[in-house]
C-alpha cells in the first residue's frame, strides 16, 4: 500500500541488500515480482530458512511466513534498467562482508542516489556481529567514492553523505575499544561495560557495542571476515548490557 502511494506501477523486480529477514521475509508478498540478490543471500537465506533473525528477537510473533529466496543472483555487479524509457540505470554492486556476508546496494549513478542498505544505520547504532568490522571500513571507503548525494539507509531517516563520517568513526572505535581490552584480556562484555560511548550514547540500540565487540575479537585472533559466530552468547551479552531488557525488535 506504501508503494502504490507513490507509483500505480506493478512492482515488478524486488532487490534483496540482504539475507535479514526485515529485508526478505516480505519476498513472498509480491509473487509477480523477480527477486535479486547476491548468491550468498540466496544461499543464506535457504540454509537459515526463516530462522535468521529468531535467536535475536526470541519474543516475536512473526506470523505465517513463507521462504522465497532471490533467484535470479550475481556475484559482483549486476544493471537493471527502468524508468518510463527504460534508461534510467541501476547499478547492484557487492560490498560484503559488512554488515553480513552478502551485503549489496543499488547506485543510481545519474541521480546521484544511493540505496545502501544496512551498511548505513542513520541515527541508529551499526551491527556487523554477522559481517566485518574492517570490512565495514573498507564498504565506507567504496560507498564515499561513489559520491552519492542522497542517501537512502537501511534504517532511519533519508540523509546525505555526510552520515558516513558518524559510523566511520564508531567502527573505529570498536576497533580501537577491542584492540586494548582484547590485549588485557577482558571479555567483550566486560570491554562494553567500559566503554565510553560518548558522542555515539543518543544512537539508538547502543547495546549493539557488544555484539560489534565480538566480531573485532574475532577479527583480533585472524579469523577470516563473516566467519559465522554463535549467536547464543551474543545475544546474552546484549542483553546483560542492556540491564536485562531484550533487545529492540520493531516488527
Amino acid at each position: 500500500d506504501a508503494v502504490r502511494k507513490v507509483s500505480p506501477l506493478p512492482m515488478k523486480t524486488l532487490v534483496n541488500t540482504h539475507h535479514h529477514g526485515d529485508h526478505t521475509h516480505g519476498n513472498y508478498l509480491v509473487p509477480e515480482a523477480a527477486i535479486i540478490g547476491h548468491e550468498l543471500c540466496r544461499q543464506t537465506v535457504i540454509d537459515t530458512g526463516l530462522q535468521a533473525l529468531h535467536p535475536l528477537f526470541p519474543n516475536v510473533e512473526w506470523g505465517d511466513l513463507e521462504l522465497a529466496p532471490p533467484f535470479i543472483t550475481f556475484n559482483d555487479r549486476m544493471e537493471l534498467f527502468t524508468g518510463e524509457s527504460g534508461d534510467l540505470r541501476i547499478e547492484l554492486i557487492f560490498m560484503g562482508p559488512a554488515h553480513t556476508t552478502n551485503d549489496i546496494v543499488a547506485w543510481l549513478p545519474e541521480r546521484k542516489l544511493l540505496f545502501a542498505g544496512d551498511l548505513i544505520f542513520n541515527e541508529g547504532t551499526p551491527f556487523v556481529a554477522m559481517g566485518s568490522v574492517s570490512g565495514s571500513l573498507q564498504a565506507l571507503k567504496r560507498l564515499r567514492e561513489l559520491g552519492a548525494e542522497t542517501i537512502i539507509p537501511g534504517h532511519g531517516p533519508v540523509c546525505g553523505p555526510e552520515v558516513m563520517d558518524g559510523i566511520e568513526a564508531y567502527l573505529t572505535f570498536i576497533q580501537e575499544t577491542a584492540r586494548e581490552a582484547f590485549e588485557a584480556g577482558l571479555t567483550p562484555l566486560d570491554a562494553a561495560r567500559q566503554a565510553d560511548l560518548d558522542r555515539f550514547a543518543g544512537w539508538h540500540d547502543s547495546e549493539r557495542i557488544v555484539g560489534n565487540l565480538h566480531r573485532a575479537y574475532s577479527e583480533l585472533r585472524w579469523e577470516p571476515a563473516g566467519t559465522v559466530l554463535d549467536l547464543g552468547p551474543i545475544v546474552s551479552d546484549m542483553v546483560a548490557l542492556n540491564g536485562g531488557r531484550p533487545v529492540r525488535c520493531l516488527a
